[in-house]
């Protein structure tokens, strides 16, 4: 039996499944998404939906869906779904629905009458086609199906509207047909393995409605122009094989093609093998570049995340080289900006103070699970140009007191940290000064940096430079963040300390180099756990704290203000497991195990077999955001990891 399997009473109770999504990318920033169905419930769903460069990277919803009907002595049903205002789906072709399964590629099943018909998805890797599979498993009599195209061509936060610019000239093509809507954006190519007919009936679908929007009160209703349909007569036994890209193809080989890509997948058949599928969906691939996209379906390359995600999206599921090659793409844009002062176009927000921080910790677990011996070789050089990049006061936001060794940075005016969410141009946590989790970071690097110098002669007095450093902030760092009620301050500027129960603490006690020893963890171990430990991460703020919000609800602007102040992010909970198993050492073992389990209740959740971007801090922790996160998938991955290694 499939590890994500779902039946017909879940499936066509739309109340169970349309909060289900399915994604796919194909590894190069082009994506599909939708819910189970197939009814799209947000303005990002689609199902070729690709990045387009002269656009600034935004991606763009071209082919929107694609509604199938199945005909027998003339008589159409249709299987689509689409919900129009005020709430109307039309056609209900849920309702033929029999099972979905997703093992190697989601599978749908459809009877009806006396005909049953799968349908299998998916992405060819690096290019921006997206192939689907109709088998006619069984018939009675002739069957027709017809294919009817919604087309979209615009941004993926925005809508389309009912207008007369569209281009509505539609090209022949070998066994399909060609359509671009608005000059500058890729011609559609729409083929099939079998010659169809093609009818042209163009008309405009108008008040289509994206229920998740209308939840988040943003714009939700669009117009999706369809020009025809095509129509291909199908056999008991045989499939049809649908291509949707930016380029022609060979339709002779869209059968191999097909059989070659689920050659290459890894069966979705247990917790790690979802969670390793979900991986590799951030992976994109650009020429001789390689990146990490934060998430799904509205995320972008960013510095940080990249940072973060890396060692749990690569090195945890043993993809060595790909760790290698993203850690190179994102160090030089890294490096570059440290010499230059110049930003990524692609890698957004690479001048953030906390990067170099997150880049030293990022390579730090890379010595951890290859070998010190391979990260003093292949990043000897780059973490020592970081670090005396930060020493030097090279960051234009990034200061380090000579007298005490901590760090500073000014967040009065702009996000600097990890709690970015802003507000009326200012930032909703406003963190400023010293900031726990940037110094305890940074003692870590100095650390783990000398660690890595350790036997280069040439290095000898850097590296005990940094040791002093390292040694001579330890003090100032306790005085400072550690309080008389066993936490540490999120933030201390000049005299005022934020006594506010936030998770950054969580950061400084799960690093492998704290200035606290172990009963000053413990303490604060304790302190998060009864706080901020929920079965999916840890809370960003204590419910006992002020203007604490469990939720990502109501405006935007409620959601704004709310987004660090009390959800839960399941990414916190890799440095939770390494603070506990720190603490309780192999004790440990059973407890941190347990707490994966309530992330393995969400693989069939949500965007089934991924992580949501954050869920309720409150009971029944509801997932939210981006259907599809890196940051959380790379640290529940690197967790279990962790385990496993413990547990051999």
């Amino acid at each position: 039996m499939s590890y994500l399997k779902f039946d017909k009473n879940l499936l066509i109770n739309l109340d169970q499944s349309l909060p289900k999504e399915m994604l796919r990318t194909n590894q190069a920033g082009a994506y599909h998404c939708t819910t189970l169905v197939g009814c799209n419930t947000r303005k990002q769903h689609g199902l070729l939906v690709i990045p387009i460069e002269d656009h600034d990277d935004k991606q763009y919803v071209l082919l929107s869906s694609l509604d199938e009907t199945v005909i027998q002595h003339g008589a159409p049903f249709n299987l689509g779904i689409h919900r129009y205002r005020g709430g109307v789906y039309s056609p209900n072709g849920h309702k033929y629905i029999r099972e979905f399964d997703c093992e190697d590629v989601p599978r749908m099943t459809y009877r009806v009458g006396g005909v049953i018909l799968t349908k299998e998805k998916l992405f060819i890797s690096q290019e921006n086609r997206i192939l689907i599979r109709y088998t006619l498993v069984e018939a009675h009599s002739a069957t027709t199906l017809r294919f009817r195209p919604f087309l979209a061509f615009r941004e993926s936060n925005s809508l389309c509207i009912a207008n007369d610019a569209i281009n509505r000239n539609i090209e022949e093509v070998p066994n399909g047909i060609a359509t671009c809507l608005y000059d500058g954006l890729p011609t559609l190519y729409m083929q099939f393995n079998h010659k169809p007919t093609w009818v042209n009936e163009p008309n405009w679908y108008k008040d289509i409605e994206y229920v998740k929007d209308l939840e988040r009160g943003v714009p939700y209703c669009e117009d999706l122009w369809v020009p025809g349909y095509f129509e291909v007569p199908i056999k008991k036994g045989e499939s049809i094989i649908f291509s949707a890209g930016v380029a022609p193809t060979n339709t002779r080989n869209l059968s191999k093609m097909f059989e070659a890509e689920i050659a290459a997948r890894t069966p979705r058949t247990s917790f790690f093998n979802c969670l390793k599928n979900s991986a590799k969906q951030f992976y994109i691939r650009h020429g001789e570049s390689m990146y990490l996209i934060s998430g799904f379906p509205w995320g972008v390359v960013l510095a940080r995340n990249t940072f973060m995600a890396l060692p749990g999206l690569t090195l945890a599921i043993d993809h060595r080289a790909d760790y290698e090659a993203i850690m190179s793409t994102a160090l030089r844009a890294l490096l570059r900006y440290a010499e230059t002062g110049e930003t990524s176009r692609r890698i957004k927000g690479i001048d953030l103070p906390d990067i170099p921080l997150w880049a030293l910790w990022a390579i730090q677990q890379y010595g951890k699970t290859v070998g010190m011996d391979a990260a003093r070789e292949k990043y000897l050089e780059p973490v020592t140009q970081l670090v005396d990049y930060v020493l030097r006061g090279g960051h234009p936001n990034l200061y380090v007191d000579a007298e005490t060794g901590l760090l500073s940075t000014d967040g009065h005016d702009k996000a600097v940290s990890w709690m970015n969410s802003m507000l009326n141009g200012l930032p909703v946590v406003r963190r400023t000064g010293r900031l726990v989790e940037f110094n305890a970071l940074w003692y870590n690097a100095l650390m783990f940096a000398a660690a890595l110098a350790e036997g280069k002669e040439d290095l000898a007095e850097r590296r005990e430079a940094w040791l002093a450093e390292a040694e001579k902030m330890k003090k100032p760092f306790v005085d400072t963040f550690l309080n008389e009620s066993g936490y540490l301050y999120d933030f201390v500027d000049g005299a005022y300390a934020e006594p506010s129960v936030r998770p950054n603490m969580a950061i400084a006690i799960g690093l492998d180099y704290s200035p606290l020893d172990r009963r000053q963890r413990k303490s604060v171990l304790d302190v998060v756990t009864r706080e901020l430990l929920t079965p999916k991460g840890l809370r960003t703020l204590s419910p006992r704290s002020y203007g604490y919000r469990p939720s990502i609800v109501g405006s935007p602007d409620e959601r704004e203000f709310a987004m660090h102040n009390g959800p839960a992010r399941p990414w916190l909970m890799g440095f939770y497991a390494d603070a506990y198993l720190r603490v309780f050492g192999m004790s440990g073992v059973g407890y941190i195990d347990r707490m994966l389990i309530g992330f393995e209740d969400d693989m069939t959740q949500g965007c089934i077999g991924s992580l949501s971007q954050l869920y309720d801090g409150n009971p029944p922790y509801s997932g939210r955001g981006a259907v599809s996160h890196a940051t959380n998938v790379a640290e529940v991955l690197r967790t279990y990891r962790t385990l496993k290694r413990l547990e051999q």
